[in-house]
């Protein structure tokens, strides 16, 4: 039976339609073809485009954001402060105590602290929040044609926001402890953006991979928690100085959070440039965005089928 047979016979008969049987100068149906576009050329371009998309809808992301600041914390009294005051606590009650411990100056021991705790904290509640973006916002990624990557710079500016808020502490420790700054200190902005491009990367690649598998979060946490030890926060590198160059070497030179910890801290803290820090951050981002680009390109169509 051809093409035509078949149509005649789904055609309504003369006493419904009026007509008879399907007319040869009658236009055929169009066929739409859907496939799946396999090729990495387009999946890049596609890519692309979803940041493009993204970074156009940044009032979008800044409303998102306050918005879920708000719902965390409604029916606080403080609100976002809570955490704040967490920090400022946890500061001051170890401060003293770890700087008699490791036979360190207060005034030098506290400030390096401050700054370390709450940069780690962003860190690790980016990390988590990260490899939930996508499986978080569900019901908006179903119900919604909106670029994917704008869950993950979501992360990202929401944390921004509330790191914001925890700067507190450490303007409380530089008060009493003031650092010498002097030229060092004008690299903090290339340091924020390079931290903001990182952290979306990390959200970015985390999410794609927790949406496919719902126990990387765990996992993250685990990591994290054991990367806090083995990362200069509660001590000082120049502690290492006299334990021998393997440990040196794996513990700050081999570690990734080193060196994005130590071009944000060490200007504020009024030290000079470290450019071993910089070269270890550099090549890390370097690394992460482009796992996180190939990742985001390779999984994107198939998020809203995984979450």
């Amino acid at each position: 039976m051809g093409y035509r047979q078949a149509m005649n016979m789904l055609m309504p008969g003369p006493e419904k339609a009026g007509a008879g049987l399907f007319r040869p100068d009658t236009p055929l149906p169009q066929i739409v073809v859907i496939s799946s576009a396999r090729g990495w050329r387009t999946r890049l371009a596609a890519a692309a485009q979803d940041f493009h998309e993204t970074l156009r809808l940044w009032p979008l992301i800044w409303a998102l954001s306050l918005f879920d600041i708000r719902l965390r914390y409604r029916g606080s009294l403080l609100g976002p402060f809570w955490l704040t005051l967490s920090t400022g606590v946890m500061i001051g009650a170890i401060g003293f105590v770890y700087a008699r411990l490791f036979h360190q100056d207060v005034g030098a021991y506290l400030p390096f602290l401050a700054v370390s705790l709450v940069l780690w904290n962003f860190l690790n509640t980016v990390t988590g929040e990260g490899a939930t973006c996508f499986t978080q916002s569900e019901g908006m990624v179903r119900a919604m044609r909106m670029p994917h990557a704008l869950h993950a710079a979501r992360v990202v500016v929401r944390n921004f926001l509330v790191l914001a808020h925890n700067i507190l502490p450490i303007l409380i420790v530089f008060a009493v402890f003031p650092p010498h700054w002097s030229w060092p200190v004008l690299s903090l902005p290339a340091a924020l953006l390079l931290w903001m491009a990182d952290c979306f990367a990390v959200a970015l690649l985390l999410g794609v991979i927790g949406a496919r598998f719902r126990d990387v979060p765990p996992i993250v946490g685990s990591i994290m928690q054991i990367a806090f030890y083995l990362t200069p926060i509660m001590w000082s590198p120049e502690m290492l100085t006299h334990r021998g160059l393997g440990l040196s070497l794996i513990l700050i030179e081999m570690n990734p959070f080193y060196g994005m910890l130590e071009i944000l801290r060490a200007p504020l803290l009024g030290q000079a440039l470290n450019s071993l820090a910089w070269i270890n951050a550099l090549a890390y981002s370097a690394l992460l965005m482009g796992l996180a680009f190939l990742a985001f390109a390779r999984t994107r169509q198939r998020i809203p089928y995984w979450i």
